[in-house]
């Protein structure tokens, strides 16, 4: 325990330093460099609080998720990625954003063999406060946006070597809530006038992930190269319920592109490109944004991560830092925010990752091991039939529950031991035939 207190200890030392920064001359600075990205069709869409990360170590690798999606933060990423992931997960976070306002998260993930599923629920809010004409306080509340997800996913061609094309779907429903305000001629709250100004969203997301490795130079059995492709928010608001229901404005809809690698297994780096489409009228969409992320692992229980993203003129920076207690992973990310306000933002979030098991899927990948490993060493002291017979134990077991994975080395073995009867077979019934 000693040496994780010290290890986040180093982490909020390292983060001193931000904070004795000038940060408006930095931001000035950096909004002179980045001029050229100022999005003049940014804002034209409702349920903005979609594109606020949940925090956590999303946050802190610069939001650039959508080719790494490995861990239930990955509903507002990549919606194929619950297929993929090792372990049945619940988490919680909390990211304290701009003006008092906050966005809690809680998911609960899954998956049965290569199905994956599992559901979200979100909430961001701000205190709400109304004066009148003399500065009294005559109205108060939160505004909030409460989105649910649900999400089902699927990982095809699931194998040894290619780890399969996992495709993914989310459906969400949003809900704007607006407290109701007052009467300026004598203060009187109008009943239903925050419900017209409400709103329900409708969404769905669709994602893809393919997982695969290339240039690995440690030895794992995870792969150590991701591709994902995304397209989030696509769907319709809908306002007026206290009168008349008509259509809002577009929802935040974007593709996103998204590549993660691990050469080493210390070592994690991700990058994403994302593109802002605007339902309506495309030619008035935003700008493309790109982020990156490292991640690198210092002890067993205690990992480092960093990020950038470009969204606008100016950048956002984040650190964080992920240490395991027993079964939960925590999350601790700083960002130094220069794209949500007029003046630059510090802000913290957090996060808590349980792991509930992997409904048995590493006992049995051991025991599909073992059968193989048993395999050879019988092919080895020429025991063809018996090796053979292993082998079907070993692919079996792999394509059965909880699995679901072919598994190649076994049925390339199985083959060869085949094929060499086959022609064993063959040799001995032309030696025969030669003799009669």
């Amino acid at each position: 325990m000693m040496k994780k207190i010290l290890s986040l200890a180093v982490f909020f030392i390292f983060l001193n330093p931000l904070k004795a920064l000038e940060l408006s001359d930095m931001q000035s600075s950096l909004s002179d460099i980045f001029s050229s990205s100022i999005d003049d069709n940014e804002g034209r869409t409702v349920f903005r609080s979609l594109n606020i990360p949940s925090g956590g170590r999303t946050e802190a690798m610069g939001t650039a998720f959508t080719g790494l999606a490995d861990d239930s933060t990955f509903f507002d990423y990549n919606p194929a990625a619950s297929s993929t992931l090792r372990n049945t997960e619940l988490s919680v976070s909390h990211n304290a954003w701009i003006a008092d306002s906050a966005l809690e998260s809680i998911a609960f993930t899954s998956r049965r063999g290569n199905l994956g599923y599992g559901t979200q629920l979100k909430c961001f809010y701000v205190p709400f406060s109304e004066y009148n004409l003399f500065g009294d306080r005559v109205a108060g509340s939160y505004y909030s946006e409460t989105c649910a997800t649900f999400n089902i996913a699927y990982n095809f061609l699931a194998g040894y070597s290619f780890k399969g094309l996992a495709l993914g779907a989310n459906m969400k429903f949003a809900w704007r809530s607006i407290p109701d305000y007052t009467d300026n001629r004598d203060d009187s709250i109008i009943e239903g006038s925050g419900l017209e100004q409400s709103a329900l969203g409708i969404m769905a997301d669709a994602g893809l992930l393919m997982r695969f490795n290339l240039l690995k130079f440690y030895s794992d059995r995870t792969e150590n190269l991701k591709v994902g492709l995304s397209l989030n928010n696509f769907g319709v608001a809908l306002t007026g319920f206290g009168s008349s229901v008509k259509k809002d404005d577009d929802t935040p809809a974007r593709i996103a592109l998204g590549l993660s690698y691990k050469p080493f297994s210390r070592l994690l780096f991700t990058t994403e490109i994302r593109k802002p489409l605007l339902l309506s009228d495309f030619s008035s969409s935003g700008k493309l944004s790109v982020a990156f992320g490292l991640e690198t692992t210092i002890t067993q229980f205690f990992c480092f991560q960093m990020g950038f993203l470009l969204q606008g003129a100016n950048p956002r920076f984040s650190l964080g830092s992920e240490f395991n207690i027993k079964s939960i992973k925590m999350n601790v990310a700083y960002t130094l925010d220069l794209t949500s306000s007029a003046n630059p933002v510090n802000h913290i979030s957090l996060s808590a990752k349980m792991s509930l098991g992997d409904r048995g899927r590493k006992t049995s990948l051991q025991k599909v091991d073992e059968y193989y490993i048993q395999g050879l060493k019988l092919y080895a002291k020429g025991l063809y039939n018996e090796a053979i017979l292993r082998w079907n134990e070993a692919i079996q077991l792999a394509a059965a529950q909880p699995l679901c994975i072919t598994y190649e080395p076994a049925i390339q073995a199985r083959n060869a031991a085949l094929n060499f009867n086959k022609n064993k077979y063959n040799l001995e019934n032309m030696y025969r035939s030669d003799i009669d």
